[in-house]
């Protein structure tokens, strides 16, 4: 009977943790002893009177018949016995007849067993709390095979995709603590940079060959008044949402439209910013201050001011500091993805997809051979797979870089300034 709830229930009561804690499977009391009071233990686990019973017993209720009966409390320093027991079911016949009724409850070889382990074990721990220990102990066990599964993966993990942040730890501009949400919300806004790769059917007066001209030319400008490589981005961008919402554009004012969007992208991104007669003077004078500033409110209302989008530069960065990118593979990448500024097929591609695309296009440029690294991949969010598509045009635009009369790009990276890398030969291999 000493061990009827434990073995028909397999659990035991909560433990009081204001009395103790719990630590490697034993309860630890917090006032300096080695065990805590039998008495508090049975307690807090059965609800016992003040002297706590040796036998742990079944709760009274109206359903066994004995609700209203007392039976007396054994002291805790009486050992369990034969005799003890026999003499505990003739002075209560009902619980008799209830464990008689119910024999699944204990067997005697069980009952002869409990009072053995009562009688030769140590008394000041019952067999609930060894229970319990042995269980703990499993379970203590178990948790430190999962932990170290765990750890293997981690360092499986760690071995593949290299920290590329922790150079930065120390360098507040570079938040590292906020860098991967940085990137995970450009990633989610992108889209809303994006223009349908097909607006130029809803205008009437020019197309996309147009388009790539004023590009063109915007990139020498550009080049010419020194401006931040994010400021060459952002025009563009400008320019395209302008076009797309805005269907009734004249050719003629196709160049306003240009000066106009760098205007807007250096007043965004530049600590000095180009005054408007400069803007006038490099287009030969064609508009005056007025149709200038006409023009800037026009477009700031229909993009509703909005120019705070990732564009491909954004993600050039990134992703060129996880390929562990050297001076030359930087120039070569955005030779290439200046390229697909200029043109319009190229706007089907998202500015992450662009980005990774031009990276992966120079490095197998550079070393004769596919390379896509699972740090690029990790950071990316891109498979060498999705990307050869988007890199095999990359590799045509190359190819004719400095033919035809769009030249402006291939003639910028001749120079000494950009390391002569127009001059490299293109990874041919990709188009195989």
């Amino acid at each position: 009977m000493g061990g009827s709830d434990e073995n028909r229930h397999g659990v035991i009561g909560p433990m009081n943790r204001q009395q103790g804690v719990l630590r490697g499977g034993k309860v630890i009391p917090t006032n300096g002893q080695t065990r805590r009071a039998l008495g508090n233990i049975n307690k807090n686990i059965i609800g016992a009177p003040v002297y706590p019973c040796a036998v742990n017993k079944r709760p009274f209720t109206e359903n066994n018949g004995i609700c209203n009966k007392k039976i007396p409390p054994v002291p805790v320093h009486r050992p369990v016995t034969r005799k003890f027991a026999a003499q505990l079911a003739e002075n209560n016949p009902q619980i008799h007849k209830e464990e008689t009724k119910k024999p699944d409850l204990i067997s005697s070889e069980a009952l002869d067993r409990i009072i053995t382990d009562v009688e030769e074990g140590d008394f000041n721990e019952p067999m609930f709390v060894q229970h319990t220990e042995a269980m703990l102990e499993e379970i203590d066990r178990m948790e430190g095979i999962e932990m170290e599964d765990s750890n293997d993966i981690d360092v499986e993990v760690e071995v593949s995709v290299m920290d590329i942040d922790s150079c930065d730890k120390n360098n507040p501009l570079a938040v590292v603590e906020y860098i991967d949400d940085i990137y995970c919300f450009h990633k989610k806004n992108e889209c809303r940079s994006c223009v349908p790769p097909n607006y130029m059917e809803n205008q009437q007066d020019i197309n996309e060959r147009m388009r790539g001209i004023l590009i063109d030319w915007l990139i020498e400008v550009h080049y010419k008044f020194e401006l931040m490589e994010e400021t060459l981005y952002l025009t563009i961008n400008l320019i395209d949402r302008f076009l797309a919402a805005h269907h009734h554009i004249a050719r003629k004012k196709l160049q306003l439209v240009g000066v106009t969007a760098m205007l807007l992208a250096c007043k965004y991104e530049e600590v000095s910013v180009p005054v408007v007669d400069d803007l006038i003077l490099i287009s030969d004078k064609a508009y005056t201050r007025t149709e200038i500033l006409d023009m800037e409110k026009l477009m700031a209302n229909t993009l509703q001011f909005n120019f705070c989008l990732p564009t491909p530069y954004v993600f050039m960065r990134r992703f060129l500091k996880a390929s562990q990118s050297d001076k030359k593979l930087e120039l070569l990448a955005f030779f290439i993805i200046e390229l697909c500024l200029v043109e319009y097929e190229m706007l089907q591609y998202t500015p992450s997809q662009l980005a990774a695309s031009a990276i992966y296009t120079a490095q197998s440029t550079l070393k004769g051979f596919e390379d896509w690294s699972k740090t690029s991949e990790f950071h990316s969010g891109y498979t060498e797979g999705t990307l050869l598509e988007c890199s095999r045009k990359m590799v045509g635009l190359h190819h004719k870089a400095g033919i035809g009369k769009l030249t402006g790009v291939h003639r910028k990276y001749n120079t000494s300034k950009f390391g002569y890398v127009a001059r490299i030969e293109p990874a041919g291999f990709l188009l195989l």
